[in-house]
Order: structure tokens, then sequence, then C-alpha cells
């Protein structure tokens, strides 16, 4: 593992990683349990992955930790998933401020038990001044949804005449978004060897590099992370340019 991390460029690391924490149901699979297992299991890939973008100096991560999607699951799932989300918040609570994470939510947390909303929002405005690195929860989280949200606001100031309707830009959408305090996602993590990006922050990731691995979430590891950042690291982000043009960048 410390090899790996040697051989990271650490003047270019992704300042934005968003990850799609999939896997789970499938490692409980295996193990012969249900799925409520590998969702307990999959704690130790979170500080594996947070803890390893601290360490090559990434300021944001994004976690999809509930979509919108997941609603639709069994009752007994979903209501163990919030149960283990506000153990969890609880528990790392001390590892937060030890680690000077700063944490964060995006979605429809409206739609979470009262619970389950209260010990994010502690959590959240008790680690607002930590600074190492933003830890952002998705929960309860859409794209479309989120960008039909954006729309929809925006609309109402241009008849409000808040906004004119000329000046509509990108920033103007993005100050409207769940991420408007968040950069875009430079890099998107994958795990179970999935390759979609599930209606996950569809406008954020317009330049993002995707990376797929087959690993199960609950056995993602820092070194799975470092394979990840070197796989970027060998990559070339054009961003519409051309290869030459991006060579003579100052």
């Amino acid at each position: 593992m410390d090899e790996k991390l040697q051989g990271i460029n650490l003047n270019n690391v992704p300042r934005h990683i968003a990850i799609i924490m999939d896997g789970n149901g499938r490692w409980a699979k295996k193990q012969g349990m249900q799925r409520v297992f590998g969702h307990r299991n999959a704690l130790t890939a979170v500080r594996q992955a947070v803890e390893a973008s601290a360490d090559i100096g990434t300021k944001f991560i994004t976690l999809y930790a509930f979509s919108t999607e997941n609603w639709n699951r069994p009752k007994l799932e979903v209501d163990a998933l919030m149960s283990l989300l506000i153990n969890s918040l609880r528990k790392e609570l001390p590892d937060f401020h030890k680690n000077g994470i700063k944490v964060n939510s995006i979605g429809a947390t409206e739609k979470l038990p009262k619970k389950a909303q209260r010990v994010l929002q502690e959590v959240i405005h008790e680690t607002r001044n930590n600074s190492t690195i933003t830890l952002t929860f998705a929960l309860s989280y859409g794209s479309r949804e989120e960008i039909v949200n954006a729309i929809k606001n925006i609309s109402k100031k241009v008849v409000n005449n808040e906004i004119d309707v000329k000046k509509i830009d990108e920033k103007i959408i993005n100050n409207h978004l769940y991420t408007f305090n968040l950069p875009d996602v430079d890099l998107m993590i994958r795990t179970s060897g999935e390759q979609r990006i599930s209606n996950f922050l569809l406008w954020q990731m317009a330049y993002a590099e995707l990376y797929f691995t087959d690993v199960l979430w609950p056995d993602f590891r820092k070194e799975h992370l470092f394979d990840a950042i070197i796989n970027y690291q060998n990559r070339e982000r054009r961003f519409g340019k051309t290869s030459e043009q991006i060579g003579t960048d100052v």
C-alpha cells in the first residue's frame, strides 16, 4: 500500500472524488448472510476511502449512500440502513474531529426519518469548522430530481423578476443545485464491476474521469483508491481541447 502511495504524484490528485458504493448485497450473499450484513460491513470501506483521500490531499469526497430509488427496497432493509446511518454518524463523530473531516449532505434529506435528519444536522453543525476534507453523503439523492428542482426554483425567480432569463448560465444553474458549495467531480469510482452512473451527479460529472473496479464495496481499502488515482493520473484530461493545446497551457 505504501509503495502505491509513493507512486502517486501529489501535485496531480483529483480535488473531488465521488464514489458509488456498490456490492454490499452481493458481498453479504457470498457470506451466506442477509443484505443488511453487507451494509454494516461497508463502514470500514468508508473509513478507508476517506482516509486515503485525505492522505493524498483530496479536499472533497462524495459518497452515494442512499438514492431516491432505494426507497423502493424492502422496508426492513430501508429501516436498517436508516438505523445504521444514525449509529454510524454518532460513533464516527470523534474521528471526524480528530481527522479534520467536515460532514456535508446532499439530496432530499427531508424525506429521511426525523431522527436521522436530526442526527445528520447535528453532525454537520458539529463538524462545520473542520477543514482537512469535506465528506458529503448523498442521501435520498437523485440527480434528475435535483436538476428538475433547480429548474423549478430558477423559473420561479424568473417569474418574480429576480433573474433575467437571458442571463441564465452555468453558474446560475450550479448555484441552484444541492452541490452549490462543492466543485465539479474530477474522478468517479464505482465498485462491484457495474459500469453505469445510476443517476448520480449527472451535471457535476460532465468532465469527470470514470473508474470501475470489480472489488465489492465492503472489501474496498486504501490500496484500491490508490489504484484508481494512479489510473486517473495516467489519463489526459483535455476538457474539449487538443493534446497540443494542453501541452502548451501554462
